[in-house]
């Protein structure tokens, strides 16, 4: 199955595509109103907007340094999962996002790096829980906000996780513990993005990595992982040629393919891919 993910409605209605992702909240804070023609997407604890007005809600590290843009590796500014107020507006939006449409997608879900957080609300509540290590508290942190977020999606829910399918990493980086959260989640959605897909070796690695540590040990055979995973492409001026070889690498382990920020540009690789496939058929006339 092929999808976009966009930030324009009259996107999400064009026909070429068989699913859209519509952004309600993306990691600059920016809310949309949730519509009833799309999967609306929620970015959780990613929020320019909301960390700038509002420093405590930022995650620190160890050494006290916060979780913004002003770091290094860091794209945009994060929210601390465990600061109740946010968490329980994020909750509501995505509420509102189920009343449109059934299916929600939950984007920027985690904590932003290993050392986070360290504020003192989250070592508080790390030692007055039943943890006695603190990857597993966060761990359990993610997969109570995903559960309580689960009971508001009447329909299927999607989770994006961070692009590194290697053991542990995903946990032991941002407190997603896939097997913990597997019982709350329909799909995995990876991004796997590049500005180029001139070469693909790369987007096949990581594609079989996480067809691997979802489902096992992979081999052409085997039915799909459970929850099933997709992956979305990036297709924004990506050359039409290159986007399609993509997704014929990433469609060989995922169960669908998105693409991400630009309809022309997938529309335009739909539609070659389509034709590329009747190419040399032959019919007989009856």
């Amino acid at each position: 199955m092929d999808g976009i993910v966009t930030r324009n409605e009259p996107e999400t209605e064009w026909d070429e595509f068989e699913q859209a992702f519509y952004e309600v909240k993306d990691v600059t804070g920016r809310p949309n109103e949730p519509i009833a023609g799309a999967i609306n997407m929620v970015s959780c604890f990613g929020d320019n907007a909301a960390a700038a007005e509002n420093p405590d809600l930022v995650p620190v590290d160890s050494e006290g340094r916060p979780a913004t843009r002003e770091r290094d590796y860091f794209d945009w500014a994060y929210i601390c999962p465990t600061h109740d107020a946010y968490r329980e507006g994020l909750v509501e939006m995505i509420a509102d996002c189920g009343a449109e449409h059934d299916d929600v997608r939950l984007d920027d879900v985690g904590f932003p790096r290993d050392d986070y957080c360290r504020c003192d609300r989250c070592e508080r509540r790390f030692a007055d829980s039943e943890f006695d290590d603190w990857h597993a508290w966060r761990a359990s942190v993610i997969t109570d906000f995903v559960a309580a977020a689960r009971e508001r999606v009447p329909g299927r829910l999607y989770l994006t996780l961070y692009p590194d399918p290697y053991p542990g990493h995903l946990s032991q980086r941002a407190g997603l513990d896939l097997d913990a959260l597997a019982p709350y989640v329909d799909e995995f959605v990876v991004p796997l993005y590049d500005l180029d897909y001139g070469t693909t070796y790369w987007l096949e690695s990581l594609a079989r990595g996480f067809r691997s540590e979802l489902g096992g040990d992979y081999n052409p055979d085997d039915a799909d992982p459970e929850p099933p995973f997709s992956i979305e492409l990036y297709a924004v001026d990506v050359d039409v040629d290159n986007l399609i070889q993509a997704a014929e690498v990433a469609g060989t382990y995922a169960t669908n393919v998105f693409f991400g920020y630009d309809a022309a540009q997938a529309s335009a690789a739909i539609r070659r891919k389509d034709a590329d496939q009747q190419d040399g058929e032959t019919y007989t006339p009856e």
